[in-house]
């Protein structure tokens, strides 16, 4: 083989090795190409039903004050679903001279609510605040969703076996909405409630 044939072949394989070199450096400089989701705005289909759950999730913080005959009166924090006995658990128990039969143990708690244990001996229990954990109020009537077994029998026509259909009709269904729902319990028709309606509230 002549030189000049040997020059073609050696350019050949230079011209080969730029090409080659040329190519691996676009590859490698190259972006990445970008894939667009047409289906998406750019933010996660997830983002905002996760916060919304996270949120339900939250547990609701209540704060009552526990007063009278209790050992630590004070202000406490509860949860959602409490009930009086558990606030009264946290205020360090009934005192000696409490009156237990006067509070509603199996009231669930609400924010804002006073629960005021008597004293044996107190002639009447007032509302003090939104709420109280008994029935009585300063004007007089009786409040179907707080009242006691004791404040109930007090209403015309209602002995102790409807006072404890109505302590059992609000611990299994819930808060009387109206004072007509009184009529929901059993022996208690339109010409009792007359007789009671003007004694009895729900709040």
């Amino acid at each position: 083989m002549n030189v000049q044939g040997k020059k073609k072949i050696i350019i050949g394989i230079a011209v080969g090795l730029a090409l080659l070199l040329g190519f691996a450096y676009f590859q490698i400089s190259a972006p990445e190409p970008k894939v667009t989701d047409i289906f998406s705005d750019g933010s996660s289909a997830f983002d905002e039903p996760l916060e919304q759950q996270q949120e339900a999730e939250k547990v609701a913080i209540i704060k009552v004050d526990v007063k009278g005959a209790v050992n630590r009166p004070g202000v406490y924090i509860a949860e959602a679903g409490d009930r009086v006995i558990d606030l009264i658990a946290d205020a360090g128990d009934f005192a000696k001279e409490a009156d237990k039969d006067q509070v509603n143990l199996a009231q669930v708690v609400e924010d804002q609510m006073v629960i005021l244990v008597p004293r044996v001996g107190d002639e009447s229990v007032e509302t003090i605040g939104s709420v109280s954990s008994s029935g009585s109020s300063s004007d007089g009537k009786i409040n179907l969703n707080t009242a006691t077994q004791a404040e109930l029998e007090t209403l015309t026509g209602v002995g102790p076996s409807k006072a404890l259909s109505i302590i059992d009709y609000r611990e299994k269904n819930g808060k009387f909405h109206s004072v007509e729902d009184l009529k929901k319990i059993s022996g208690i028709g339109d010409k009792t409630f007359e007789k009671l309606k003007d004694s009895i509230k729900v709040k």
